[in-house]
């Protein structure tokens, strides 16, 4: 069970310096984060309650990998429904992978040429607008910087094979950047703030 939710106070921006999956502390790349000021539409996952330790740990391990987020408690306004609480992972911006407010140019020198560990920058800022797109999201700032970035040149990868036999050959490549989780008494549910993912794929 999914719902549209919106998150006020935060927005969505290619904000964090990425260190580790899409750059190194040498190149770093630029990746998603949310950041204080406007607000940000997300997708919220209903989840089992009995889930909730192991999808908090799940999160806390994918979010937390340098520590650029900090959880934090704050609500959320479900579409068509109730405000309600939820837990966060905003950027800390206090963190020295913090990039603060960058312009379009300057964000997509960044992200031109960064690979991490998990692929090319380029790749990321790509599928993560397609898929906010998909979900009816318009990202206006972050299009600005996909218009002015080059398609990533790089040669396929096993993983790549792999991914495109277990979907019947067919390629998708999705990221995963911030998230927001709310507990309810016989409930936990997800939100993946910057509105794309795939688990197992973080960001950092």
């Amino acid at each position: 069970e999914t719902h549209r939710a919106r998150l006020h106070g935060y927005r969505r921006a290619l904000c964090v310096r990425s260190f580790v999956h899409r750059g190194t502390p040498a190149r770093p790349g630029l990746v998603l984060g949310l950041d204080r000021g406007g607000s940000c539409i997300g997708m919220a996952f209903r989840v089992p309650d009995a889930l909730r330790d192991e999808v908090i740990d799940y999160l806390r391990a994918r979010e937390l990998v340098t520590n650029v987020y900090l959880e934090r408690r704050l609500p959320v306004r479900l579409e068509g429904g109730p405000v309600v609480e939820a837990v966060t992972y905003v950027v800390d911006r206090a963190h020295r992978q913090y990039a603060g407010r960058i312009d379009a140019d300057e964000a997509a020198r960044a992200v031109n040429g960064a690979v991490g560990q998990s692929g090319p920058n380029e790749e990321y800022v790509l599928n993560t607008v397609a898929h906010l797109e998909a979900l009816g999201v318009s990202p206006a700032k972050i299009r600005v910087v996909f218009n002015r970035i080059e398609p990533p040149k790089r040669p396929r990868t096993r993983e790549d094979v792999r991914a495109e036999k277990g979907r019947g050959g067919r390629r998708r490549r999705h990221v995963l950047a911030g998230a927001v989780v709310e507990a309810g008494p016989d409930q936990l549910r997800v939100l993946h703030a910057a509105g794309h993912g795939q688990p197992g794929r973080a960001s950092r």
